[in-house]
């Protein structure tokens, strides 16, 4: 019988599916049953420093729209202050409370001194590791791809000093070379990668003329990026590896920790398919290790990685020229019959 046991970021795991940040999550009733589903960890909610300021400016535009209505009247209300993050930070620690197993925390801000302030906070609740959701939109054409690394090596660098429990980045794969970005971020004591993150997109309403913004849910060929490079990163990084996006199925979870993962976080596959996904992924997993005769997680971790097959080609750009030059097999093998 096979035992899908897992560490991540030195955490013990009863198995690699980690639940992936998501709005789910933020219920206590539904982190238990992610839970009695088979989930082995829980990325809880994003905190967005952007979203906390823009919440603060609006109740402060509500709180004095009615002042100086008169001469003897300058303000309506009292003055009141925003709860700021105070009740992310208490919905957060009910979660932690209300579940056994490991509660990583995520955490995206905009300026670099708020990245430590509030993952400090956030420690306070009790979780077992801060995820840092790296999430930059270029919006300036000036401004030099060198210098938004250099800004967010520093924050990791800053985070990781400052805290005890162990810190994870879920990065882009928009940068001009991920594998040294991700290799700057080892050296500065990240503990795991997460191979990537869901950037939200907008999109054009044709017909109001506006901008509009749809959640958009992964699919299974998504995977195929995070693959390669969790393929190309095993065994030349210290940190653990857990891949994102497109993953549905135990055959997926499988391929992952082939290429060298230790964990995969799930998302889009629950909201599809409902919290019982999870226990038919564990189930498909399992049944495929007893075929495949691997004891543990560990004997198949990284069998097909890059480091570990004979092919020089493999993961490499010669796989695109190869399938040029096939291109009428190709065609053939999707032939309509």
């Amino acid at each position: 019988m096979a035992t899908m046991k897992t560490t991540y970021m030195g955490i013990g795991l009863k198995n690699p599916i980690i639940i992936g940040a998501n709005n789910l999550v933020t219920d206590p009733k539904n982190a238990k049953a992610l839970e009695d589903a088979g989930a082995a960890a829980i990325v809880y909610k994003s905190l967005f420093e952007e979203q906390i300021q823009l919440e603060s400016y609006e109740m402060d535009m509500q709180m004095e729209a009615y002042n100086e209505r008169n001469a003897e009247m300058t303000k309506l209300f009292p003055d009141l202050d925003h709860a700021g993050p105070r009740e992310f930070l208490m919905n957060l620690k009910k979660v932690k409370q209300s579940v056994s197993i490991p509660v990583i925390g995520s955490l995206n801000c905009v300026n670099r001194d708020t990245w430590v302030a509030w993952a400090k906070e956030m420690e306070q609740t009790g979780i077992d590791a801060l995820e840092l959701n790296f999430y930059h939109v270029p919006y300036d054409f000036n401004l030099e791809e060198g210098v938004i690394i250099e800004e967010q090596v520093a924050i990791a660098k800053d985070v990781v000093k400052a805290l005890k429990i162990p810190v994870s980045v879920k990065l882009s794969p928009f940068y001009t070379n991920p594998l040294n970005y991700i290799h700057r971020l080892d050296a500065v004591g990240v503990k795991a990668f997460v191979m990537f993150n869901s950037l939200f997109q907008p999109d054009i309403d044709t017909e109001n003329l506006r901008l509009v913004y749809k959640y958009k849910f992964s699919h299974p060929e998504d995977n195929r990026l995070p693959l390669r490079y969790t393929g190309l990163a095993y065994g030349n990084v210290t940190a653990d590896i857990c891949t994102s996006r497109g993953i549905f199925t135990g055959n997926d979870v499988a391929k992952m920790l082939l290429a060298g993962a230790n964990t995969v976080q799930m998302v889009s596959a629950v909201y599809k398919g409902g919290f019982s996904v999870i226990t038919q992924v564990l189930e498909d997993l399992e049944t495929w290790m007893n075929k495949m005769n691997f004891k543990s997680v560990d004997d198949l971790r990284g069998k097909m990685s890059k480091k570990n097959i004979k092919s020089p080609f493999a993961y490499r750009r010669a796989q695109y020229i190869d399938i040029l030059l096939r291109s009428d097999d190709v065609l053939k093998e999707h032939a309509l019959h």
